[in-house]
């Protein structure tokens, strides 16, 4: 059996991982403790919604534009930059 060192975050959620081999991965939660992001030494990347309590797999660009929204809608100070896909 392989060795696995794991690191949580103060709200207990899996935030990185390394297998005895050294594959590694790393991960991100919303506010809700929901995993957002998950990336790893193999290259893939992976985003993620929710709707109705289910984990939805989605491209870079969608995460980015339910990002901004999220910065719209709580009316944070920001440039018109931040909000344009550029």
């Amino acid at each position: 059996m392989s060795e696995c060192i794991q690191k949580y975050d103060n709200r207990g959620n899996r935030i990185y991982r390394r297998w005895g081999d050294g594959f590694e991965c790393w991960y991100k939660y919303d506010y809700n403790d929901n995993l957002i992001y998950s990336t790893s030494t193999n290259g893939i990347e992976e985003w993620f919604k929710y709707e109705n309590k289910e984990r939805i797999l989605i491209t870079k660009q969608e995460f980015k534009r339910i990002e901004r929204t999220k910065l719209y809608l709580n009316n944070k100070k920001i440039n018109r930059f931040e909000i344009m896909d550029i």
